[in-house]
């Protein structure tokens, strides 16, 4: 799911009804799906995404100054209404790049719809691994920006900031323990569009932490809004800026939180979700 204070450094870059990013230029920051964890303990304050996550949703400090403005356009004046989870375009999203859904329509629920998903895979806990991670930013990241964001990352994904998370160094997840990193879109809103640019806000949930008996880390929720600019380019819409702020968070309900045991079970039982708009 998105990663700590120090990843929401910087402007850059460890899913439904109207689903709504600046990067590297600095060392600091940590993952995306990072930076939304920023209510937990210092130990982890690195997990606040980059993001998200991200959760990674854990987040990650991106200063990006590859931006070049370009998106244009006043917001459309209708306000943000709850619609169930529908293809966006004439037909449904049924394609999928390194298991991420693309193939957008070239509109602007497109490019909400790209901002969700894209928030669902930066949070998630495939970028822990660098594999995975790379395989992510080569799906959703414009080209030409690829290699800033992946050495960015390598060097957030660190062994100290996997251990800070609760993980061995390696990345790995301790034996007899479940490790959660999911991001959940709330709803999206795009700010500013042109024909082959647009900026995408992405209100999230996420989820951190290792579920087990004796976690010294366990599964805390946070929630945080993800800002892309995305451009549209091959055919399809990709990232070129990504940062993240806190909130809005809702006040906590009253419900007792659930044992370690009814939470891994919950999350190795529940899939999460891919978003069409």
């Amino acid at each position: 799911m998105s990663l700590g204070d120090e990843h929401q450094a910087t402007e850059g870059y460890g899913g439904t009804g109207q689903t709504r990013t600046r990067l590297p230029e600095g060392e600091g920051g940590g993952p995306y799906g990072g930076a939304r964890r920023t209510g937990r303990s210092s130990s982890r304050s690195l997990v606040t995404v980059v993001g998200v996550v991200v959760l990674l949703i854990a987040a990650i400090a991106f200063a990006n100054r590859g931006g070049d403005g370009s998106a244009s356009g006043t917001p459309e004046a209708d306000s943000p209404k709850a619609a169930a989870t529908a293809p966006s375009g004439e037909k449904p999203v049924d394609t999928k790049t390194g298991g991420i859904p693309s193939g957008f329509a070239h509109d602007r629920q497109g490019a909400e719809s790209a901002a969700a998903n894209y928030a669902v895979a930066l949070g998630s806990d495939e970028m822990f691994k660098k594999p995975q991670r790379s395989a992510i930013l080569r799906s959703i990241i414009v080209p030409d920006r690829v290699a800033d964001f992946e050495a960015t990352l390598d060097k957030a994904y660190s062994p100290e900031f996997n251990k800070n998370v609760g993980l061995n160094e390696d990345g790995t997840t301790p034996k007899s323990f479940t490790f959660v990193s999911r991001t959940s879109p709330m709803g999206t809103k795009v700010t500013e569009s042109s024909a082959d640019s647009a900026t995408v806000e992405v209100w999230c949930s996420g989820l951190l932490g290792l579920a087990g008996e004796s976690s010294t880390n366990p599964v805390t929720s946070s929630w945080f809004t993800i800002t892309m600019q995305l451009q549209w380019t091959n055919d399809d819409w990709k990232i070129v800026t990504h940062s993240q702020k806190d909130g809005p968070t809702p006040v906590p309900g009253d419900e007792r939180a659930s044992t370690a045991d009814e939470m891994a079970k919950a999350v190795e039982g529940y899939g999460g979700f891919t978003y069409a708009r």
